[in-house]
């Protein structure tokens, strides 16, 4: 049966959504059947694939909305091993629409169960807020993967993330587990960033992963040209990283 994670932290700019794409490329060209599931009304994991986002006919939303059964949503990209379920603006009004559903934070983890035998992995790149988008996600998945970017406030709002997550474990997935953290953005010139991976370290002795993810233009640009990593830059220092954090993930299965 396959894994299902979030990636999740309701703070943006921590590469949430570049830590979603490029492990799930890596996940992939590691042999591992892999599905991406954009749960994020901006849908840039959905460009970071090469998709146009407006010339999406179904998507997240209809999973979530409509009853549309997921693997109908789901496209295969150009990628060894990855399919994706694509998102747009339209799941904004998902939220909203979701209120008056019954067991409304039921509904993605029921539009998963019929497919995870289908793939050794699926991730889920969560909207950067705790709201009902993301209590899917988390009822959905067997553990999340929190990327936290190596700056002054990495922990800030890290304790109501942990809040939530005790929240979906203790009344809707009880199975729920954090798989791990992974610290982004890494500037190995600063001394900042080594104090900042020090206290997260101390913090979450056994949860923080031996991979840390570099500040790394190549890094940055990738998405603008609606490729993963390992596309644009196989020999970057983001690639090897992201190719690192992929092959950690995969021995803890």
């Amino acid at each position: 049966m396959g894994t299902v994670i979030s990636v999740v932290n309701q703070k943006g700019g921590v590469g949430k959504t570049t830590t979603a794409v490029n492990l799930a490329a890596y996940l992939g060209k590691r042999s591992q059947k892999t599905l991406l599931i954009d749960a994020d009304p901006q849908g840039n994991a959905t460009s970071g694939l090469g998709f146009a986002k407006k010339d999406q006919e179904k998507t997240t939303y209809d999973v979530m909305i409509n009853e549309l059964p997921l693997m109908e949503a789901v496209q295969s990209t150009e990628y060894r091993n990855l399919s994706l379920c694509p998102a747009n603006i339209e799941l904004t009004g998902a939220e909203i629409e979701l209120i008056s559903v019954p067991e409304r934070e039921k509904v993605l983890a029921k539009a998963v169960s019929p497919i995870r035998n289908q793939f050794d992995y699926i991730l889920i790149d969560c909207p950067p807020s705790l709201g009902l988008m993301t209590i899917n996600a988390l009822t959905a998945s067997d553990s999340i993967l929190i990327p936290i970017q190596a700056e002054y406030y990495a922990l800030e709002g890290l304790e109501q993330l942990i809040g939530t997550y005790s929240l979906v474990k203790n009344s809707s997935n009880p199975e729920l587990e954090v798989l791990g953290i992974v610290i982004t953005m890494f500037d190995t010139r600063t001394q900042l960033a080594h104090q900042v991976e020090a206290e997260v370290r101390e913090h979450f002795p056994e949860q923080v992963f031996k991979t840390v993810i570099p500040r790394n233009v190549r890094l940055s640009e990738a998405p603008s040209y609606g490729k993963p990593i390992l596309a644009y830059d196989k020999w970057s220092r983001g690639a090897r990283a992201y190719d690192s954090l992929a092959k950690e993930i995969i021995r803890q299965k």
